[in-house]
């Protein structure tokens, strides 16, 4: 099993195809996959690409890191295992930490 790839700063209208076609001029390319928005379907601009070996790896990443793609600058480097969930920032949802406000109340809705 060779490297998995992070490529990002992609255009939206990036294709899978496309960026396979562009990794294959570095080696054999086993997989890519577009992350797209689970709410709207459409692109966040990045993907993985998982390359045969990991020499294709290194000459995919000193090739295309920075190389123009769409009108953007591809960045291109190993990836990193995704952290835990819990040790991840948390990302919305209930924050139970006392506000600031104005007003004797601590409201802050500016009463008198």
């Amino acid at each position: 099993m060779g490297k998995k790839l992070f490529v990002g700063n992609l255009p939206f209208s990036a294709t899978e195809e496309g960026i396979a076609s562009v990794f294959a001029e570095c080696g054999a390319v086993e997989s890519v996959k577009i992350i797209m928005d689970r709410d709207t379907g459409r692109s966040k601009g990045f993907a993985f690409v998982e390359m045969g070996s990991d020499g294709d790896a290194a000459t995919a990443i000193q090739k295309l890191n920075g190389v123009d793609h769409g009108g953007r600058n591809m960045i291109v480097s190993e990836a990193r295992p995704m952290a835990p969930r819990g040790d991840r920032p948390s990302r919305g949802g209930f924050d139970d930490r006392p506000r600031g406000g104005g007003g004797r109340d601590g409201g802050g809705r500016g009463r008198f």
